[in-house]
């Protein structure tokens, strides 16, 4: 072996394609219009109604107030949509949250059974939904509210396919469902 931990020299066992990065998602930017109007809402009233308050401590408290409407309207909800992310390799997919606390969870393509797309009312209007990502255990992996939902759920599936090495049939599929010999006739034996 290599000191950089490379593959060994003199090695020549079948190479394995590098592991690329397909995409990196987010939620929709949908989530930040409301905290960033709130924002310019805030700028608005400190440009032109703090300055016109008549006392020093009318326009302490009021900018007090302002900074504590922009850290917990604007900027932790800014900090929290940024905390999270997706990214879409060509072998598996990494959900990332937190800001202060990580989160990292993994799914290798070859867990996938299915992958389908739900949509909200709104979701719909802006073409983003949540992805759901079953992966046989008690619940699936969802991306929630992401842009683009079809194009993900069309590309989960093609690189699911391909990890399965299949194209279009899973190895299940190849399977008999019975015994030859043991057919049953539906009303006897």
């Amino acid at each position: 072996m290599s000191i950089a931990g490379g593959p060994p020299t003199g090695a020549t066992g079948p190479t394995v394609p590098a592991e690329r990065i397909v995409a990196r998602l987010r939620r929709h930017a949908r989530a930040l219009f409301l905290p960033s109007l709130l924002l310019i809402v805030a700028c608005g009233v400190a440009g032109y109604a703090v300055p016109r308050l008549p006392e020093s401590w009318m326009q302490l408290t009021a900018w007090i107030v302002l900074g504590a409407i922009v850290l917990f309207g604007w900027l932790l909800p800014v900090l929290w949509w940024l905390g999270q992310r997706t990214t879409v390799t060509t072998r598996r997919i990494i959900v990332r949250s937190g800001f202060f606390v990580r989160v990292r969870q993994e799914v290798l393509y070859s867990r996938i059974y299915d992958v389908s797309v739900r949509t909200s009312w709104l979701q719909s209007a802006f073409r983003s939904g949540d992805v759901l990502i079953n992966t046989g255990a008690d619940r699936p992996v969802v991306l929630r509210d992401v842009p683009g939902a079809a194009l993900v759920q069309r590309a989960l599936h093609d690189l699911t396919d391909a990890a399965h090495g299949s194209g279009t049939r899973m190895r299940w599929q190849d399977e008999p469902s019975a015994l030859p010999d043991q057919s049953v006739v539906w009303g006897g034996r």
